[in-house]
Formats: C-alpha cells, structure tokens, sequence
C-alpha cells in the first residue's frame, strides 16, 4: 500500500511520555508501605526530591503510575511549589548543594544581595547553586542563609563557605524542653482533665473566651468562638494548624517549636478533644527542617507513651509557598493540591479539609491553652495594657539593638517595645517608621509610635497588626526601597489564581521599579486588588504602597 511520496508505515507508538521500569522501581522503593491516596502527593513528591536532589520527569511519570494519576495533575502540583526541581529531558540536574540567600525586607537591609552576588562569583555552580529567595524565617539573625538544611545566621561569605567546605548541611537541632523534661513540670495534666471529662468541652472554651484569647496567625478571631461553632457540627471534623508562617519579618512560630514544642503539642490535643476531632493536620513550612525533626521526634515520643491515643498528629510538609498561609490555600496544600485559595464561603469551619467541619489555628495560638487553664483566664487577661488582653510574641527585626522574639503584652506602643524590650536603635540610626504586622501590615511613620498594638487599633491608619511581626526602620533607608522589596515579594508568591492579583501585583512593581510613583495609576491599581483579588494576599499587597505615599512624602523631595 502506498502512503505517498517519501512516506513510509512507522510501527504504532503510543504518545506522551513513556514509563520507565526503572524509575517505576525506584519510586516503588522510595514510598515503600505507605498509601498510594491522592491527599499524600506532596508528601512523595518530597522523597523523591529529597532522594534524588531533584524530581526528573521520568520519576514524576512513575509516581503518577503509583498512585493511578494523570501526569498532568502531577506537574501542575509540583510545579507550584518553589521547593520542587523538576528536571525535563535533556536538563541539567541542579547542583548538589543549594544555599539559599534570604531577600526579604529585613535581609536586604543588612546586606543580602551582596552576600548573594559575593558567593556566586567564588563557587563551581555544578556543586553549590546560589539561590535568592523569600523569607526564611531568621530575621533577628539576618542577613540570614540555608546551606542545604543547615541555617547560617548573621550570615558572611566566610561563613557560608566554611560550611560548604565542611559539607555539613544537615540541620543544627536547638536545645529544647523534650517530652520527659515538659510532663516532668506538669505538662499533659491539662490534657488528662480534659480526657476525664473533668474539663467539659463548652467549659474549655468559656475559660478560652473568657482569657480574651484571639487568632495570633493575624486575623483575630476570637478562639473560643471558633471551637463552638465547629463542636455543635457533625462529625467527621478535624483540627489543622498552620505553622506557615511565610509573613516577612515573622518567626515567633519557629522560636516557640525550637525551645517548647510539647506547648504547642498539648494545646492542640486540649482543642482536638474539646471540638471532638477525628485528626490533626499540623502544616509546617519546609523552611523549617529542625522544626519538623523536632516535631517528628516529640510526637513519635507522644505516641510511646501512650498521650496520644484516639486522635493522631500528622505532619505535612509545605514546599515553599507563602500563599499557603492562607487557611483555605493550606487545605487545599494538605489534600495534596496546589496551594490555591477557595472562595468563601463556606467557610471551613463548615466545609474545610476533606469537605468536613474543621477548626484551624497557628501556632501561637494553642501555645497558650495550657497557661490558660493552669493559671486562668483572668491572669492571660490582666497582662495586656490600655485595656487589651493577654500576651503576644512580637517577632521585632531590623535595625534595632536587640531584636528576636518578644513576650510583651497586648497594646503594648512602639515606643515602648522598642526601648523595654529591644534596647532601642541600633548605633547611628535614629527611629524613622516600622511594620507593625509583617509586609501586608503596611508601614507607620516613627510619628505614630505610640498607638497600642493590637488588632483593631492601627485600622484608622490603613494598617493592621496581624502577625505581629515588627521591621524598624531608620533615617538610613529608603521607603521606596522598602515598599518595592515588598511588592517583589508578594509578585512572587501570588498564587495566580485571580486576575486582581497576579496582574495587579506585577503591574505595581513594574511601576515602582521604574521609578513612577504616580498617584492616580497606584490608587487605581490599589482600588482594583483590593475590591477583587479572592484572598488577603491581593487584598493587602499594596498596604506598603498606599503607607509610603501616605506617610513619608519627604521621601519624594526632589
């Protein structure tokens, strides 16, 4: 049979990528006895890039054979995700050994780029990758680098090189109160009054509601509500927490699981019995590889000891995706999806993880349950100032002469933060404004240093507190500087999903890399992202924006 000029019969070959029996083999052996269920992809696509350094094609194609999904749901996951590599045909692998150089606001005040651009001319990038990325979460320390999993404080060329030398990327595990040393001052006991019924459910959350004890992720919301509200729904529920704390200038959540984890750990069982819980989801951020060894370690001691009985904690594992913050982005993250925020409502107190009822907090917030119950609610109450309740950890950064995590009251000023408890600026600086609650807060002049600090308080001035991460800056920086290493930041991660967003927030930087600070194209960018975007991300974007053109217009003085 003829087919034509210079045509010929080919043998019948399927299309698309073919698997491998190899890769298949390897795959197999990575997952071992775990489930192949769709909700753990980003769990195995995490041993495969922590197996091989990388996830090649051929390995996604087998692990999409494993667990009997199409290819493409595979890619698009793990495309998402800035801590996955993937290597297609013909790519180069990345280099064995990446350090990654933190860029965010408080990095870049003390020298980021040039320590990234030092080490990338000094180093062979077919053996150490030099990579500038989103906050990591050191911000008392910076400029503050990853070595592998090894983190590098006040980080130096010299220090940086010394560990690559070294080849010691393994992460430094901190001294902290472990399992014996935590039940041995009591711990657990509240959870034992809970569990014998001692401690009723509805009696948990008055004593919660009664403390004044609110969302310190960064909306607020009152905790003892939200336990009532998912207790009177059916079961199934769950518990999740959110330790993503991706916020620039935040890291309370890493210092409190770095020196007492079994706080958090007890908090969560209190509240997973009192909204009568099936699981708990604890989502910790990839960032953080001595948190998850430590929560590893200290929930497996949980279990032999027989604390943790009816309800588990499982761990997932983000991979670095700051939109995931987001609580409904979160969930979709731990279904084994990508991290996309859903349109509310419902709201997942009603409709959450798996399409079940389900309660979700941060870190900091089920740290203090178990102060809460030994102590009172009127002790937690009486430690705020000008009225407000309880404690906050500020995560205080900059150019101050002592920053790190600070235990101050609730409505506490500026002012006095900075001089109580973070010995005021640092030498040479003089105080010129501060974000009061990470990048999306917005910045305030040094002029209203003396507003309490609290939610609520700082919306008269279109900024808010949210997770109480505070950035000083001083009379040597640059707001507009400052504003567009913001708006980089949040170009970066938004998730893409919406329109107002994606565009909006690369429309903005473009703006303020060129240098056009014109007022009307700002405000009209600014009206859009905020009255559209789906989630808070978009929402507040702009806030650093909308602070500089409102507060520091000396910074335009021609």
């Amino acid at each position: 049979m003829s087919f034509g000029k210079g045509l010929s019969r080919k043998p019948s070959q399927p299309k698309g990528r073919q698997l491998e029996d190899a890769a298949l083999t390897e795959v197999q052996a990575l997952l071992g006895e775990e489930p192949r269920r769709r909700d753990l992809l980003i769990e195995h696509l995490h041993k495969i890039q922590d197996a091989y350094g990388c996830l090649e094609a051929r390995r996604l194609r087998a692990l999409a054979e494993e667990m009997r999904l199409s290819q493409a749901e595979v890619y698009e996951v793990a495309s998402f995700y800035h801590h996955f590599d993937i290597v297609r045909e013909g790519e180069v692998k990345p280099a064995p050994v990446t350090v990654r150089v933190c860029d965010s606001i408080t990095c870049s005040l003390k020298g980021a780029d040039a320590l990234a651009a030092s080490l990338e001319s000094g180093v062979d990038p077919s053996k150490v990758r030099i990579q500038k990325v989103p906050c990591i979460g050191r911000c008392a320390a910076a400029p503050a680098a990853q070595v592998g999993k090894r983190a590098v404080d006040h980080a130096n060329e010299m220090s940086v090189r010394s560990l690559l030398f070294e080849g010691t990327v393994a992460p430094d595990i901190p001294q902290y109160t472990g399992f014996e040393a935590y039940r041995a001052s009591g711990g657990y006991k509240v959870l034992e009054r809970v569990r014998s019924g001692e401690l009723t459910a509805v009696s948990v959350a008055d004593l919660v509601l009664a403390a004044g004890l609110r969302g310190l992720g960064g909306a607020g919301f009152p905790t003892g509500t939200k336990w009532k509200i998912v207790h009177d729904l059916p079961g199934p529920k769950f518990l999740t927490i959110n330790g993503d704390e991706g916020e620039p200038g935040t890291f309370k959540d890493r210092y409190h699981l770095e020196s007492d984890p079994h706080r958090l750990l007890e908090g969560a069982l209190v509240a997973a019995h009192a909204i009568s819980a099936d699981r708990i989801y604890l989502y910790m951020r990839d960032e953080y590889p001595a948190v998850l060894e430590i929560l590893n370690t200290e929930i497996e001691a949980l279990r032999s000891a027989g604390i943790i009985t009816t309800i588990d904690i499982e761990i997932r594992r983000g991979a670095g995706a700051y939109i995931c913050g987001e609580e409904s982005a979160m969930i979709e993250s731990i279904e084994g999806k990508r991290g996309l925020p859903r349109h509310r409502p419902p709201f997942i107190a009603q409709v959450g993880l798996f399409g079940r009822p389900t309660l979700n907090h941060n870190i900091e917030t089920l740290f203090w349950i178990r102060d809460i119950v030994e102590k009172g609610p009127e002790w937690f109450a009486e430690q705020g100032r000008r009225g407000h309740k309880g404690f906050r950890s500020f995560s205080v950064s900059g150019r101050v002469r002592e920053p790190g995590v600070k235990l101050a009251p609730a409505g506490i000023t500026m002012n006095e933060l900075l001089e109580e408890y973070c010995g005021g600026m640092e030498d040479g600086h003089i105080f010129k404004g501060y974000l009061p609650g990470g990048a999306s807060g917005g910045i305030l002049p040094a002029s209203l240093a003396d507003e309490p600090l609290d939610f609520g308080t700082l919306d008269k001035h279109g900024c808010f507190i949210g997770s109480h991460a505070i950035v000083v800056f001083s009379d040597q920086d640059d707001m507009r500087d400052a504003a567009l290493n913001l708006m980089r930041f949040f170009k970066h991660e938004s998730c893409g999903q919406c329109t107002p967003c994606r565009s909006g927030t690369e429309k903005m930087e473009k703006l303020l890399a060129d240098g056009d600070w014109d007022t009307d194209k700002i405000a009209d960018l600014d009206a859009v992202m905020r009255s559209a975007s789906i989630c808070g991300l978009g929402q507040a974007a702009s806030n650093p924006v909308a602070s500089v053109l409102k507060f520091f217009s000396e910074e335009f003085e021609v």
